[in-house]
């Protein structure tokens, strides 16, 4: 080969090989995990429901006279929906005071009569001992005359006959003692059965009975009061009228004659699983959105009840959280959705993109010297933005996106 090939050949060469680069290290984003807390909430959905829901029926068997609402009327408690006719009722109330008067007059006419009776009474067993203390006045005197004449008839002084008289008339007056007290006895029973009035008797048993006839009527009455106000139908809550069953002429029967609705406050019935509503406690602050109404009109309000599993069996639980609702925008039907906050949690914190899958178990982790190792994690709680785990120390610097295309060993630049 000549010196000039050899020249053009080695300058071939030359241009032909070029040295080798070293492959760009990747600049990757990262954050250095912290101890921190997050507020979790959890997102639930449901329907809106009545705070009440009465339905209104009435034991009267009256017409209605009156209907003064409409299906769709906003009520008030208190406020009259309906008006019953009462003119049977006032008819038997008149009836029953009538009665009650009546038998006031008679209690007051046995009162009269029992004081006469009782004073009676006692005015014969005074005449009965006065009698009798006469009778034994006449038999002391009678015998005493027996005892002299008896005395002079063994001295001659007076006759047989004489004493024979005296002694017919001792026996007439004994016979007069017994009488009287006899009498004495019966005019005692009569007042023992009287009585006085207050202390019992015949005559306060009487007047009892008038009295507690004169109660019964009245109590009548009242009861006849009180059908004639249960005849004006009222709401018992502020609310609206859902449905309206009752037209003026019409008889109430057993149906259910008004149904109405509170909606001011408000329930959110919401549903989860056991996991969902497992940290959710009562009280726990609710923020209700609902679609029907664009998610600008949001409600605040309160979780008052976690309640089990709906039906035996299932995994559906219910959440119900009670909504203030003054401008009554949320209607019971309405689909929502809340977001419930959850306690505190604190621990190691790190962003929600750091995860490598949709199990939340392993995250890139970068050493000191730029090298990428996988970490196992377990998430503990998140609120959508940031992620509490186990696992990993704090201060571990923790790759933001974890599903970037980076594989152990790798060396990264982190900014």
């Amino acid at each position: 080969m000549t010196a000039a090939r050899v020249i053009a050949f080695a300058l071939l060469v030359g241009c032909t090989h070029k040295p080798s680069v070293p492959a760009a290290i990747p600049v990757v984003k990262t954050t250095v995990a912290q101890i921190g807390s997050i507020e979790p909430s959890e997102r639930l959905a449901g329907i809106v429901a009545p705070y009440e829901n009465v339905a209104l029926q009435s034991t009267l068997s009256e017409p209605a006279d009156t209907v003064a609402v409409q299906e769709g009327d906003r009520i008030y408690a208190g406020e009259v929906l309906a008006r019953l006719d009462t003119a049977d009722l006032q008819a038997q109330l008149d009836s029953d005071l009538a009665t009650a008067t009546s038998s006031q007059a008679g209690t007051t006419h046995d009162v009269y009569q029992g004081s006469l009776t009782i004073a009676q009474g006692y005015d014969s067993l005074k005449a009965a001992n006065a009698a009798v203390d006469q009778a034994q006045g006449n038999l002391a005197r009678d015998r005493a005359q027996l005892s002299r004449d008896l005395a002079l008839f063994r001295q001659g002084y007076v006759s047989q006959e004489a004493v024979q008289q005296d002694q017919a008339t001792v026996r007439t007056d004994q016979s007069a003692v017994n009488t009287a007290a006899s009498t004495v006895e019966s005019a005692k029973s009569t007042v023992q059965a009287n009585g006085a009035l207050g202390a019992g008797g015949l005559e306060e048993s009487t007047i009892e009975q008038s009295r507690a006839q004169e109660q019964v009527a009245l109590a009548q009455a009242q009861q006849v009061r009180v059908q004639i106000a249960k005849a004006t139908i009222v709401s018992p809550i502020d609310g609206v009228v859902v449905n309206r069953n009752l037209n003026p002429g019409e008889y109430p029967g057993t149906r259910q004659i008004f149904t109405l609705q509170q909606v001011n406050p408000i329930f959110a019935i919401l549903h989860g699983s056991g996991a969902q509503v497992a940290r959710i406690g009562t009280g726990s602050l609710a923020r209700v959105t609902a679609s029907d109404l664009g998610n600008a009109s949001a409600f605040s309000g309160r979780v008052v009840g976690v309640l089990n599993q709906i039906n035996p069996g299932s995994t559906d639980f219910q959440v119900k959280a009670l909504l203030q609702n003054p401008f009554r925008k949320l209607r019971p039907g309405m689909a929502v959705t809340a977001e419930i906050a959850l306690p505190s949690v604190r621990g190691v914190e790190i962003p929600e993109t750091a995860f490598t899958d949709d199990n939340h178990d392993a995250i890139l982790a970068v050493d000191d010297q730029g090298t990428v190792s996988t970490a196992g994690v377990t998430e503990v709680s998140s609120n959508g933005e940031v992620a509490i785990v186990t696992g990993i120390p704090g201060g571990t610097r923790v790759i933001d996106d974890g599903q970037q295309s980076i594989g152990d060993g790798e060396k990264v630049s982190s900014r």
